[in-house]
């Protein structure tokens, strides 16, 4: 049951690796030169070189809060989560929209708390009696894991945010401009990118840092939409309160 929630959050970061595209190539630089007086955002630079830029910024905050779906060959994952480069993060998942997980990491620990839904979910296949006893002793309470342990170790790796962006400012993005936007209020810019057959739209903030705000990927296997927010925020990972039953020491 558990190992089925791990595997999920598992893809949302290998898909978040791979949000850039990233192809070898670049597209020629616009005809304008750059002009500092200019009010067209990132003036003179080509798509690929915003989202290098892009990649660069994202990658360097300490934290981020990422926000969307994902959807694999299991239904839809939804996340909300917060993470940073300490290994720390706090935030939501839930499957097919069936039921919401809970999940904290901090310090060496993982702690997750899953709804009644969320358990009977991941319980398919499982005998009325096994899933009604999970959902008695877990439902709606805060577990914990060693982070090293063998359960909980992917999960882990999840809420590193140089591990989940790892790889993704390695540059030569092939993307092309499109038009200015705004993402929740903030003024942005759209690129375009493609991997074969998939397509990213790619949203960059044009004030302040260029940091990725918004990727929509069209793919046939694994479409997504992710909102990234809350840029060297700190993330509330704190140990929850009152009674936490530990799954190591039940031996699961």
């Amino acid at each position: 049951m558990r190992r089925t929630a791990l595997a999920a959050l598992c893809l949302a970061a290998a898909t978040t690796v791979g949000l850039t595209g990233c192809t070898p190539g670049q597209d020629k630089a616009d005809n304008k030169p750059a002009n500092s007086k200019s009010k067209e955002p990132f003036a003179g630079l080509s798509g690929g070189e915003i989202a290098d830029r892009a990649m660069k910024a994202t990658t360097g905050a300490s934290s981020l809060r990422m926000k969307g779906d994902v959807v694999d060959t299991d239904g839809n994952i939804r996340i909300d989560m917060a993470l940073n480069k300490k290994g720390e993060c706090a935030g939501t998942m839930s499957m097919g929209g069936q039921g919401k997980a809970d999940l904290v990491k901090t310090g060496d620990t993982v702690y997750m708390k899953y709804d009644e839904a969320f358990l009977r979910a991941q319980s398919k296949g499982e005998s009325k009696s096994d899933t009604d006893a999970a959902v008695a002793m877990l439902a709606g309470k805060w577990t914990k894991m060693a982070a090293k342990g063998q359960d909980a170790k992917d999960i882990a790796g999840f809420c590193d945010l140089d591990s989940v962006l790892g790889g993704a400012e390695d540059g030569n993005s092939d993307a092309t401009r499109g038009k200015t936007t705004t993402v929740d209020g903030t003024p942005a810019i759209v690129l375009h990118e493609k991997d074969g057959k998939d397509r990213y739209t790619i949203y960059v903030a044009t004030q302040g840092k260029p940091y990725v705000l918004r990727v929509d990927g069209a793919s046939a296997k694994e479409p997504m939409n992710l909102d990234f927010s809350d840029f060297d925020q700190p993330v509330p990972a704190k140990k929850p309160t009152g009674k936490i039953i530990d799954l190591d020491a039940l031996g699961g």
